[in-house]
């Protein structure tokens, strides 16, 4: 409990530090938010009743807190570029790309972890080079790539889905979950191929200690030593792995999403970029700055439950 609880203090203290670069960051570059929104129509009576409405002549470290109380209830602000609330702006977004990110999570783990036991229990066979070179050509093939020739197999040609037209999340749940398998694929080949590479050299190492040749030679079957034990063993690592793709997910999201006409954060953050809606932009950056500060901490706790000896440490 005390390492949990420590870990969690650390990522509250690590997400308010990458707000506070974040925040004063887009400050100092985007420039002034009320011109932007005045356009050609600024004169400096507007400009400094604006500059007042949005809190702009306030100095910057009390900006910068009420703008990180408004993050925690809700209140990011108004875009500059579509004149609406930062949150409903991106609220439906977010459940687009979190609903991706997940289906993507699970389909790494429940593919990768099955083919890694797999690979390593069939170590030194004649197919093994055979698997080796298979899995370096998923890992090479970038996931915009491999969304191209989904979205034109199972999209254009079988029509199993329908490009560009992605159902409403809260109208057709399953039909929009349909729509971001194919997507959640493209994301999860070349993560499947470097999960299934460091869980098969992880449990051949383990394979080759003492603790192993012991259980196997007092007659244990080999099989149930690799499950039992040197499987557990050999997850520590792997987990911190996962979670160290949930950026990578979230990366290649972006550009995916552009390839299947997903709307998820992605296209609307490479759309406020491209049109300096900063508000926007840096509500999405937290967000998911977040998400994998997150998903870390998690991978941490995971581990120390794990590892015995990351909870005796931890405890101590």
């Amino acid at each position: 409990m005390k390492y949990a609880a420590k870990k969690i203090a650390a990522m509250l203290l690590t997400m308010v530090v990458v707000s506070l670069l974040t925040f004063t960051a887009f400050s100092l570059i985007s420039g002034d938010a009320a011109e932007i929104m005045l356009g050609t129509q600024v004169t400096p009576e507007r400009l400094a009743a604006l500059r007042s409405e949005l809190g702009l002549d306030r100095p910057l470290p009390a900006r910068y807190l009420s703008w990180l109380l408004g993050f925690f209830t809700g209140d990011l602000g108004m875009s500059l570029q579509y004149h609406q609330p930062v949150r409903e702006l991106i609220a439906p977004k977010v459940l687009v790309t979190l609903c991706l990110s997940v289906l993507c999570f699970l389909l790494i783990t429940a593919v990768s972890i099955p083919l890694g036991l797999w690979s390593a229990s069939r170590s030194g066979e004649a197919l093994d080079g055979a698997r080796t070179v298979v899995n370096q050509l998923c890992m090479a093939v970038p996931s915009f790539f491999t969304g191209i020739l989904l979205s034109w197999g199972f999209g254009i040609a079988l029509k199993w889905f329908m490009p560009g037209s992605f159902p409403d999340l809260g109208e057709d749940f399953f039909g929009a979950v349909k729509y971001l398998f194919f997507a959640a694929v493209a994301i999860a080949i070349p993560r499947v191929a470097m999960t299934v590479r460091m869980l098969r050299g992880t449990i051949l190492t383990e394979m080759q200690k003492d603790y192993v040749r012991t259980a196997i030679s007092r007659g244990a079957p080999r099989r149930r030593v690799l499950y039992r034990h040197v499987l557990k063993n050999s997850l520590a690592p792997v987990v911190t792995f996962l979670a160290q793709t949930m950026a990578e997910i979230v990366a290649a999201g972006i550009v995916v999403e552009q390839v299947f006409v997903i709307p998820g954060l992605g296209r609307i953050l490479v759309a406020s970029i491209s049109n300096r809606d900063y508000l926007v932009v840096q509500a999405i950056v937290v967000i998911l700055a977040f998400w994998v500060v997150l998903a870390n901490t998690a991978a941490d706790i995971i581990n120390q439950r794990i590892d015995p000896r990351l909870r005796l440490g931890g405890d101590a």
